[in-house]
């Protein structure tokens, strides 16, 4: 409740920016406001897995990755005889690998879209005969499938890890998602508050060094805050925290890059009318996967 109290009082208060403004156009009162309305996606996406158990964060998340999957095959250069390959990442690879989390099958679920998947991608490629760009096609079809089912599918699949004395697992959603989306926006009011040195302007134009830097120290404090949620002492919190962090800034950082090389701003602008998922799941995509294994090697019963 408290969190949804905070979003509440960010709303207003970023509406209220903007309706001072009388309509003219302000990028920083705007961004400001896509970020304040990605926490209400996340948190709403933290509420429905508190409402609905493992069963229901597993099915969540699949849409999740379905959706960003759409959005990211939306720029790959296709033919007409790929259809069977974009067949194949929704219909075989994406319900598989959720499978898998479902299960519980940890072996199959992770290796088979690293090692299967991306055997089978290419040799459907091949099978259609269509040889211009070959490499370009299925490299981008790979990564696509990489980024929006396998890397989001470490977020359900903490429901699975048996950790010993901590049964709770929906707290390390909880965790994960609340540190690695706090360290964005933090990393923006930093930036704006002090930043001045771009630390890449060529991939984010609006991240600083300080901006940098403050979010994610910033996001790693709230990280031991936090640590009675998780089975982590609060140094050990600080330095997961940290980790996941960093992990989010460069994966944002990577994503900003494939925007960059497609010559669109947002995610959303690939699909008209849509929302943008992976503007929104950006940096969760690369802590995920982290933060799933370091958890699991070390804290596993």
């Amino acid at each position: 409740m408290v969190l949804f109290a905070v979003l509440l009082v960010a709303s207003l208060v970023g509406r209220t920016l903007k309706y001072h403004l009388h309509g003219q156009p302000s990028a920083t009162i705007d961004n400001l406001n896509a970020r304040i309305d990605a926490w209400w996606i996340m948190s709403l996406v933290l509420l429905l897995a508190f409402l609905f158990g493992r069963v229901g964060s597993i099915v969540l998340f699949f849409l999740v990755s379905f959706v960003a999957l759409r959005e990211f095959l939306a720029l790959v250069y296709s033919r007409r005889s790929d259809y069977g390959v974009l067949v194949a990442c929704f219909y075989l690879l994406l319900p598989l690998q959720y499978w898998f989390v479902l299960t519980d099958w940890y072996g199959m679920f992770s290796i088979f879209i690293p090692v299967y998947g991306f055997l089978l991608l290419p040799i459907l490629a091949s099978l259609g005969g269509e040889t211009a760009r070959f490499l370009e096609r299925t490299s981008k079809i790979q990564w696509a499938v990489m980024i929006s089912v396998f890397c989001l599918s470490h977020v359900p699949a903490l429901m699975n890890l048996r950790i010993e004395g901590y049964s709770t697992n929906i707290l390390l959603l909880v965790f994960l998602i609340g540190v690695v989306q706090a360290s964005d926006v933090l990393q923006y009011i930093w930036g704006k508050l002090l930043g001045k040195r771009k630390i890449l302007p060529a991939l984010s134009p609006s991240k600083t060094v300080v901006g940098t830097v403050g979010g994610i120290a910033s996001a790693s404090l709230l990280a031991v805050a936090l640590y009675p949620l998780t089975p982590f002492t609060p140094w050990q919190a600080g330095l997961i925290g940290l980790l996941i962090c960093t992990m989010g800034f460069l994966g944002g950082l990577v994503m900003s890059a494939i925007k960059r090389d497609r010559g669109v701003k947002d995610w959303g602008n690939l699909i008209q009318g849509h929302g943008g998922m992976l503007d929104r799941v950006d940096s969760i995509c690369f802590a995920a996967p982290v933060f799933f294994h370091v958890v699991r090697y070390f804290w596993k019963a």
